[in-house]
């Protein structure tokens, strides 16, 4: 199945698009260590966005500020069964022990494994957007609206992307690579 996946990063002068290749990531340490190294321009402060669309089907955005750790948002859970990409978003979206997630527009707190030995399956997410839906708060999109974009009927990934690039102004950047 094909994809898109493309890093655009922050720089004072505006936004730079790279593509990134994804065959060799296995992690998110992985994908955050590609996302900085994307462009030669980057400074070790800047930020970067991965936005990632498979065949129309969903979407998933990856942010990393500088040596912070990764944040993630992925539109639809239910991704997972069609691709290796959504898989490794997901587990790093919903993984982490007690963190928060957005799961159908809700903020609940990740379940923690208490009972780590009673069972090796991992718990099952309810369909809909997953992880860190604050991520573009500071650049344009707050989680009302991207959560807001994820339910709207009709509305493509790639046409989701293109409205998140326009409202952090990296449209241009963004239509570069197209």
């Amino acid at each position: 199945m094909g994809y898109f996946a493309v890093v655009l990063s922050r720089h004072d002068d505006g936004w730079d698009a790279n593509d990134i290749d994804l065959d060799g990531i296995d992690d998110l340490t992985d994908l955050a260590d590609g996302m900085r190294e994307s462009s030669e321009l980057s400074d070790i402060d800047s930020t970067s966005l991965l936005f990632f669309e498979q065949e129309d089907a969903w979407f998933a955005v990856v942010r990393v500020d500088g040596e912070d750790d990764p944040r993630v948002f992925v539109s639809d859970s239910d991704a997972v069964g069609i691709s290796a990409y959504a898989e490794m978003l997901l587990e790093a979206a919903a993984g982490a022990r007690g963190a928060s997630l957005a799961i159908d527009g809700l903020e609940v707190e990740a379940p923690a494994d208490e009972d780590e030995d009673d069972d090796d399956e991992p718990a099952e997410l309810e369909s809909g957007p997953v992880g860190d839906s604050e991520l573009l708060s500071d650049l344009g999109t707050g989680s009302e609206a991207l959560l807001a974009l994820c339910a709207k009927e009709g509305l493509l990934p790639s046409e989701i992307l293109t409205t998140l690039a326009q409202a952090v102004g990296a449209a241009e950047a963004l239509e570069s690579v197209r």
